[in-house]
């Protein structure tokens, strides 16, 4: 049976991350010609930032790669690391089209291939020269990746880029230059998520469906994208429901197997939500990964 007291409690948890307003960015920058090809930019809000370049903090946003979840929900913890003293980068992207093509449950089609995959590189490139222009505050040197859930696999991968098959069009030749990579409740291994059903199949989807999925699995799965060579901590609540534990232990021990450390923190009684709600202590666990990587 299930426990309806960690139902209430889920649900209390998605509420409180939902119900804050939505926070307007300083300036948005195109990367590209389509209407997702766009990254919002916060300026720092703290005086701790003042006088000083601030670390820029790049954020890719959840929401099982579906077309309904864009970046307009995550902008209040977009804001809240703005006010914490980081400058922040809000990457949107491509994500699974409504009609036509819902899955057999009549949701919308998790991503898009290779679509999705062509954003998040893009603009990863384009971002150094767009900060520039947008967000002089920010020091590119101090760039510290997070995401939330689908957006938590985005980063694992972007930050992957250069141990991608030497035929995928996304590789790059060395490691992005980032300070390291904060993944939040990230669905970080594919057959760990599809296993556990997570999402209703989004990862399943996003590649294609059963045809294409092992032939593209690795070029678009972090757990068999490692070693990196790059500061990684992933951030997961115990009673996460949506992406359950197990997913980031899975990736965490296909890093280990491959030789490299990851770093997991687990918080006790948190779900899936609080990790990106300015009002829940978990937040601020996130914002302190994010500055030990970052300062």
């Amino acid at each position: 049976m299930p426990d309806d007291s960690a139902a209430a409690r889920a649900a209390a948890e998605e509420e409180s991350a939902f119900s804050h307003p939505p926070v307007d960015p300083d300036v948005s920058s195109a990367y590209g010609d389509h209407p997702d090809q766009v990254i919002d930019f916060y300026a720092p809000r703290s005086e701790l930032a003042a006088g000083m370049p601030a670390p820029l903090v790049v954020v890719l946003h959840g929401g099982a790669w579906r077309a309904p979840y864009d970046r307009r929900h995550i902008t209040p913890f977009a804001d809240y690391l703005a006010r914490r003293g980081f400058a922040v980068a809000n990457v949107e992207y491509r994500r699974g089209a409504l009609l036509p093509g819902q899955d057999a449950s009549g949701g919308p089609v998790a991503g898009r291939w290779p679509a999705t995959f062509d954003d998040v590189a893009a603009a990863l490139d384009a971002l150094p020269a767009l900060v520039r222009d947008a967000l002089p505050q920010a020091d590119p040197r101090r760039t510290v990746i997070t995401g939330h859930s689908a957006g938590g696999h985005l980063a694992l991968w972007a930050a992957a880029r250069h141990v991608l098959p030497p035929d995928s069009g996304w590789r790059v030749d060395r490691p992005p230059p980032l300070r390291g990579v904060v993944a939040l409740a990230p669905i970080a291994d594919f057959a760990m998520a599809e296993k556990l059903g997570v999402c209703g199949g989004a990862s399943l989807q996003l590649l294609g469906g059963e045809e294409h999925f092992a032939s593209r699995q690795p070029y678009a799965d972090p757990a068999l994208l490692l070693p990196t060579g790059i500061a990684t901590t992933l951030v997961q609540g115990r009673t996460d429901d949506v992406v359950p534990q197990a997913v980031a232990e899975a990736y965490a021990d296909a890093a280990a197997k491959a030789g490299e450390v990851v770093g997991v923190t687990l918080l006790e009684d948190v779900g899936h939500f609080p990790l990106i709600d300015p009002a829940a202590d978990a937040c601020a666990v996130v914002a302190e990964e994010i500055a030990q990587l970052a300062w």
